[in-house]
């Protein structure tokens, strides 16, 4: 657990350097919006510590953060408003390149799947695509704005 403290607040700080730096948005603003995510996660990695039966702690920081963003939670408006002050892509460029350096270290396996990577990416991008489009338009016929 210490080292997924440590590597969830080196990815906040690398964060809000490249908010700062990307989006002129200065640290001591982006600084409570990143305590806020990384408390977030935080809190989901001990619930599915905690839980007697295996479940992705996914589930459990994206409810956590549902719960506390929700109208019924005290307080919500502040965080949302201190979350906002942060851009998504200054949050996703270090969690890429951390998924980037960990896929690196098992270069072996990656090697041995070959041609059939690209095979199952080009299936999974455009099944996504397809019905992600496809959902939005059904969607939006409902809605009338079509």
């Amino acid at each position: 657990m210490k080292d997924k403290v440590l590597i969830i607040s080196l990815i906040g700080l690398i964060a809000v350097i490249g908010n700062w730096i990307g989006y002129q948005v200065s640290p001591i603003e982006a600084l409570p919006g990143i305590i806020i995510i990384i408390a977030i996660t935080l809190i989901g990695w001990g619930i599915t510590a905690i839980l007697p039966f295996k479940s992705p702690s996914v589930v459990w920081i994206s409810l956590v953060a549902l719960l506390i963003t929700s109208p019924i939670f005290p307080g919500n408006s502040w965080l949302a408003e201190a979350t906002a002050k942060l851009n998504f892509m200054a949050l996703a460029t270090p969690i890429l390149a951390y998924a980037g350096l960990s896929l690196g270290k098992d270069i072996e396996s990656f090697k041995r799947l070959s041609w059939r990577i690209v095979v199952i990416s080009l299936v999974v991008y455009t099944g996504t695509f397809f019905f992600a489009a496809l959902f939005a338009e059904i969607v939006f016929r409902i809605q009338g704005r079509f």
